[in-house]
């Protein structure tokens, strides 16, 4: 199960998550970012996540790519993104 709790700061809208991040809970967030983010740079923080899968880390990646920050992205989670980017992954 993810949490998600949003608050803004400035011009940012913070998505605070934590708890486990799978295939339903990552269809979840895109629906939040999509309906809560407007014109405001997006922030992921990561700090309370405690277990992802491949599906997660490529939507990660991929939010990352197209300008969203990962803020207080876990070592684990940071490594598996740059080794599914080097493999072509995303």
């Amino acid at each position: 199960m993810l949490r998600i709790q949003i608050f803004s700061e400035g011009n940012r809208t913070v998505f605070a998550l934590s708890g486990r991040m799978e295939v339903e809970e990552v269809a979840e967030l895109q629906r939040v970012i999509q309906s809560e983010a407007k014109d405001h740079s997006l922030v992921l923080d990561l700090k309370d996540v405690r277990l992802v899968n491949r599906e997660a880390i490529r939507f990660l990646s991929g939010s990352e790519a197209d300008g969203m920050k990962l803020r207080n992205c876990p070592t684990y989670i940071r490594e598996w993104i740059v080794a599914e980017r080097e493999k072509g992954g995303t």
